[in-house]
């Protein structure tokens, strides 16, 4: 396929991502609409193809293309461990953006370090990922698709014994540690949860790093927060793409819901897990309780489902 306009060589395609309502680069928003306008995009309800690859320079392009199906398909066979040429016909280029949105492992042989393209400061500044040595609604944000994505491997390290009755006093981690940011254990938001606290920290794994970890919660006021506010959206729907569901099992679904300095991510027929910006990769879970079954069915109803 065509590079871009200010360059004549091939792209060379490394992978590529959908932008849906329903399945978007979380990096770029909470929902479809902020993803959109991160690019500078209309907001179509079909969606686009993110084609990410290197000219024949090695500069790091991201060419956004209207054909949803062809790239859909590619990414499908790619993940199958199938090869697939993916080559959109130049007429359905919406527009080549310099840069990577995301962090690519990868690059083309035979070919430069990716690097950004030379625009001579006309256009747009270059696409970069966003910086995993901080913490914000970005990094928040790729927390939380880890967790929908390794759900599994999450859930292991949580003991439903553990989670707190409305009460009673938080009891600290390994070694006697007290809950993260001394939260208190509090009532539930009306509506929103049940009980919410969590085991000790710990990373899937047994690792360190700067990835998420789960602490104990108590009912942290972020977390009442998120849950009052994914409340209100089954009153007033929020704009698409800011709840979304993937397929769990034949019996559930794997919902991922953000708001404003918030992520969750829960199972339709278990608990759900917040992060929060005031809470640098901490991740915080709510335990299912008598209200929060209702709460996931609704948004459940909301979500936006892959085609």
């Amino acid at each position: 396929m065509a590079g871009t306009d200010a360059d004549d060589d091939a792209l060379l395609v490394l992978t590529a991502v959908l932008l849906t309502p329903a399945r978007f680069p979380s990096v770029l928003g909470d929902d479809y609409v902020a993803a959109c306008g991160a690019l500078a995009l209309e907001p179509y309800e079909e969606g686009y193809g993110l084609v990410l690859g290197q000219d024949g320079d090695g500069a790091r392009w991201t060419v956004v293309v209207e054909d949803v199906s062809l790239v859909a398909v590619a990414i499908a066979a790619w993940d199958c461990g199938m090869e697939y040429d993916l080559s959109p016909d130049d007429r359905s280029v919406v527009c080549a953006l310099p840069g990577w949105p995301l962090a690519l492992a990868v690059a083309a042989p035979g070919l430069p370090a990716p690097h950004d393209p030379e625009t001579d400061g006309v256009g747009p500044a270059p696409l970069s990922p966003p910086d995993t040595g901080a913490w914000g609604p970005a990094q928040r944000r790729l927390g939380a698709d880890e967790i929908a994505e390794r759900w599994a491997l999450w859930r292991e390290q949580i003991d439903d014994a553990e989670f707190l009755r409305p009460g009673k006093e938080p009891t600290g981690g390994a070694g006697g540690e007290k809950p993260a940011g001394g939260a208190r254990n509090e009532e539930p938001a009306e509506g929103a949860g049940g009980d919410a606290d969590a085991p000790e920290r710990g990373e899937p794994g047994g690792g360190g790093g700067a990835g998420p970890g789960v602490a104990v919660s108590g009912q942290h006021p972020g977390v009442r927060r998120a849950l009052s506010e994914a409340l209100a959206y089954t009153e007033n729907p929020p704009p698409p793409g800011r709840i979304r569901s993937v397929f769990a099992s034949a019996d559930a679904r794997i919902l991922r819901v953000d708001g404003p300095g918030w992520s969750m991510v829960a199972r339709t027929d278990d608990i759900a897990l917040i992060l929060l910006d005031e809470e640098p990769g901490e991740v915080m879970p709510v335990g299912r309780g008598p209200a929060l079954p209702g709460l996931l069915e609704a948004l459940e109803v909301l979500a936006a489902h892959p085609a």
